[in-house]
């Protein structure tokens, strides 16, 4: 059941948005530049994603959300930014699993959390039954890159962290250091303003 049924549920009314629902308007509040297709398609699956990953507290949301700002500069792009000169920095990158030549262009960050690497590719896919290993550029879609996002969230255990409202522990889990971690706590920050 999804927060917005929720809140019906137990008589808030169709109009009343439950503390928690992750919305258009909420998501724009945290992020105001953000595009308009990208938090369409983060708020349209959502809270219902959120349920089937237990990501139902404030903390888990208001931590989700801040890691997925920061990661997509606001909302604004689901694929990361520095084109095929940057990329190469990927290429050859076994612990990556870019075994391949071309694989550190075609294995790119993209998606909420930029999703990166052959084998992070493959993996995700497998889990959710979509080949993006063999279209990477799938994992830029904004439902296909919210599922992925969820399954790697709990893949690595990361609501415990949440939990414990440990931002930089969250962060090393998203990104594997530190990187980004004064914006990620603004975005915490504002989100923890937002949803109440």
């Amino acid at each position: 059941m999804s927060m917005r049924a929720i809140g019906t549920w137990i008589g808030l009314g169709p109009s009343a948005e439950p503390a928690l629902a992750v919305t258009r308007e909420r998501l724009l509040r945290l992020a105001p530049s953000a595009n308009p297709v990208i938090v369409a398609g983060i708020a349209e699956r959502f809270d219902a994603l959120a349920g089937e990953h237990a990501i139902t507290t404030r903390l888990r949301i208001c931590h989700f959300l801040a890691q997925a700002a920061h990661e997509t500069d606001g909302f604004r792009t689901l694929e990361e930014y520095g084109g095929p000169t940057y990329f190469i920095r990927y290429e050859g990158r076994r612990d990556l699993g870019n075994t391949q030549a071309g694989d550190g262009l075609r294995y790119h960050g993209r998606g909420i959390f930029q999703l990166t690497g052959r084998t992070n590719y493959r993996r995700f896919g497998q889990l959710l039954g979509i080949d993006i290993e063999a279209e990477p550029e799938r994992a830029k879609e904004p439902a296909t890159s919210l599922r992925v996002a969820f399954a790697y969230w709990s893949e690595r255990t990361i609501n415990a962290a949440a939990d414990a409202d440990e931002v930089e522990r969250v962060t090393r889990l998203i990104n594997g250091g530190r990187n980004g971690l004064a914006e990620r706590a603004r975005y915490l920050a504002k989100a923890k303003q937002i949803w109440l």
